[in-house]
């Protein structure tokens, strides 16, 4: 049984990234937990000393919330009734990055769908900063979903690396389960000005050919020294639906994951962007 979180604000980007968890897992058993975390919004709207005051307002926002996520839930079996999907509802007083990973952890979790970004719709930010906390903290996979994405099957699939990194089977293999329920076709992106590979990085390498062992597997390289271009360059000319990459110490992600980077990154990325983790649970 797939395990996998979904955040809401209630904000039509996080049902976007709903209606693509329905889509993407549609072919496979799974529970959804609708989960809002609501502790910003409380500190955010009182400022008082008055501690009864502001118990009552937390409970007050907790039962509004509870409310909402119902209609979410309502909303999204409408959209997508499936009797392959159960769906269970939580509103956990916490910051959104401390209770999926919480969630993730006592639940075993799968993967989290989320939106890019929250309610602001910010044009000038394509990462909300809840969802690269998520990138760097949550320990399973994320899948970020950008605002008014179409759904489209993933048939062409991007995973740059620079196989340094010794991949865990586990979340090759929901990788893997993604590409065989899709046919999809996989490109390998080894992004180095230096072609010549380490022992560590050929083992590294056929470690992942047969994790995901895939019929449909391209393994290729770029020259390009700026890592951003070479992913944009290769999501035009493959027409990429999905970009993957793992997030662990010192690796393309986490050079990555800093603002000026991601800013370039996402400005232009209008897929579904997967991290997986390379992080010990």
């Amino acid at each position: 049984m797939r395990k996998v979180i979904i955040p809401s604000d209630f904000s039509e980007n996080a049902f976007n990234a709903l209606k693509y968890a329905c889509q993407v897992f549609k072919y496979e058993k799974s529970e959804f937990y609708l989960v809002h975390a609501y502790a910003d919004e409380v500190y955010q709207e009182y400022s008082g000393t008055d501690r009864d005051a502001f118990e009552k307002r937390k409970l007050e926002i907790k039962e509004a919330a509870a409310a909402s996520l119902q209609k979410v839930e309502e909303k999204m079996l409408s959209y997508a009734p499936n009797p392959r999907h159960k769906v269970y509802r939580q509103t956990e007083f916490g910051t959104l990055t401390d209770v999926i990973n919480d969630l993730v952890i006592s639940m075993n979790a799968d993967a989290v769908v989320m939106g890019t970004q929250g309610q602001t719709n910010d044009r000038n930010i394509t990462f909300g900063s809840n969802t690269v906390q998520v990138f760097k903290y949550v320990h399973c996979p994320v899948i970020a979903v950008p605002a008014n994405y179409s759904y489209t099957q993933p048939k062409q699939i991007l995973f740059p690396t620079d196989y340094m990194i010794p991949y865990k089977r586990r979340e090759l293999k929901l990788l893997c389960n993604m590409i065989a329920s899709f046919r999809s076709t996989v490109h390998v992106l080894y992004i180095d000005p230096v072609s010549k590979l380490s022992m560590r990085q050929e083992d590294n390498r056929e470690f992942l050919r047969c994790g995901l062992g895939n019929p449909t597997l391209f393994f290729e390289t770029s020259n390009l020294k700026d890592k951003t271009k070479a992913i944009l360059k290769a999501i035009e000319d493959h027409e990429i639906q999905m970009l993957v990459m793992v997030n662990s110490r010192n690796s393309h992600l986490e050079d990555m994951l800093y603002p000026s980077t991601v800013d370039i990154l996402a400005l232009r990325l209008k897929i579904p962007f997967m991290v997986l983790q390379n992080l010990r649970r």
